[in-house]
């Protein structure tokens, strides 16, 4: 089964209430389809599976075979340019995949730390490097910063052939990114101008990377091909995607105004941390927008789960459950039971898991709080593929639902010229 499902039983949502959004629903994925929609030029991810350019797409595993020889690449870019890569990579590979696999997968550019980068320089310096940079503009602060210093760096180490181990995804024809890669021969790939960063994982800014750190990208894009074929159904009650895009808006207007996923694998976290972004800056604009949030549980029911259950009612719970682990454990016997887990002893650490999130699931329901299950069979390539394609499906049916743009970010632009200024940038 390679399916994605929606579970809605405890979401507090009856029938009636899903007929009655269902025409507004319905009809923001006609405008979204259909491309009458606002900003409808920055819809190029709907259909960019089906109409990939093939050479390309050839051109971006044979050079990914490249990278994937050398011990370790640092992927630069942030929001957009890096999370979902990162989202992809970790959930596949696993926890501890720099310690176990190869080539190690490092990050930079998504931040201003000067301890975190002088770090990363530390934990490279002896490593077979390469890196990805990842930006339209090529200007972007955090992700200029880092590939100043870090270029410096390789051309210190490699000389000339430090043109051969730094590939560049930007904009096709313009930009500082653009220039300099032309400048110094650097290999290119483009960022399509018709999608945005926060639905670009689905292009070369995701595939390349993924790629590289040894992911099926041929995998990926059959899933995001069967994601099109399945999302794009406009009947409201054989459609996954509406009927969640539905919920969340049937819950906001009920008062719910924080949605928070929860995962349950530590490998997860940064497929919320992808998520977060899509939606944030997809919704909140106008002032609306339900405010985004992650939970990583149980390690956070030791910290949030208190709040969850018992405070504010303002909280609606997202669980992406993934319901086959690709590794597990047992917890073994013991003669003299000192720890008293004998009740356990045989089970598999995937049951007893299963359990916390049914335990939970309960308890939250019997607090008042709704609760929606987003089920993938397990995490590979192809359900990841699907899933990233069901978010952003959902996140702009969302958008345009609430007569929003889910295709800009406009508010970003204040701390940019607030920073700018101080830093007296002319």
């Amino acid at each position: 089964m390679k399916e994605i499902y929606l579970d809605l039983k405890g979401s507090f949502i009856n029938d009636a209430d899903m007929k009655d959004i269902a025409p507004e629903i319905m009809k923001a994925q006609e405008l979204l389809l259909d491309k009458n929609g606002i900003s409808s030029d920055m819809t190029g991810w709907l259909d960019y599976a089906k109409n990939m350019d093939v050479k390309e797409f050839d051109e971006i595993k044979k050079t990914a075979k490249y990278i994937n020889g050398c011990n370790a690449f640092i992927l630069l870019g942030i929001g957009g340019s890096y999370l979902g890569a990162r989202a992809a990579i970790e959930a596949i590979r696993g926890d501890f995949h720099n310690e176990l696999k190869s080539p190690q997968v490092y990050y930079a550019g998504q931040n201003l730390s000067g301890s975190y980068l002088r770090n990363l320089v530390e934990a490279i310096k002896n490593k077979d490097i390469c890196l990805i940079v990842i930006s339209k503009s090529g200007t972007t602060l955090e992700t200029a910063v880092s590939f100043r210093i870090l270029r410096d760096l390789m051309e210190e180490k490699y000389g000339r052939e430090a043109s051969e181990r730094i590939f560049v995804i930007t904009d096709r024809s313009k930009g500082a990114l653009k220039s300099m890669s032309g400048l110094k021969d650097y290999k290119t790939f483009v960022i399509p101008d018709n999608i945005g960063g926060r639905y670009s994982v689905i292009t070369p800014v995701g595939l390349l990377p993924m790629a590289a750190a040894g992911l099926n990208i041929d995998e990926f894009i059959s899933g995001l091909r069967s994601a099109e074929d399945e999302y794009h159904t406009r009947n409201f009650n054989d459609n996954i995607c509406c009927q969640y895009a539905a919920a969340r808006n049937i819950l906001n207007r009920k008062g719910k105004e924080v949605e928070v996923l929860v995962n349950y694998e530590p490998s997860h976290a940064s497929v919320s941390e992808w998520w977060k972004q899509l939606f944030g800056e997809s919704e909140g604009k106008e002032g609306k927008g339900i405010f985004p949030a992650s939970l990583n549980f149980t390690t956070d029911l030791h910290s949030m789960g208190q709040f969850v259950q018992d405070g504010r009612k303002i909280i609606f719970e997202t669980t992406l459950m993934v319901n086959n682990s690709k590794y597990d454990m047992t917890v073994p016997y013991e003669e003299n039971d000192f720890d008293k887990l004998n009740y356990i002893s045989g089970m598999k650490l995937s049951a007893i898991n299963r359990s916390a999130f049914e335990g939970t699931f309960m308890a939250h329901s019997e607090g008042s709080v709704p609760g929606i299950i987003v089920g993938v069979p397990e995490l590979n390539e192809f359900c990841m593929g699907k899933l990233f394609y069901f978010f952003m499906m959902a996140c702009a049916i969302s958008g345009y639902t609430n007569k929003i743009d889910p295709f800009t970010q406009p508010g970003v632009e204040n701390y940019k010229k607030n920073m700018f200024r101080l830093l007296g940038k002319r």
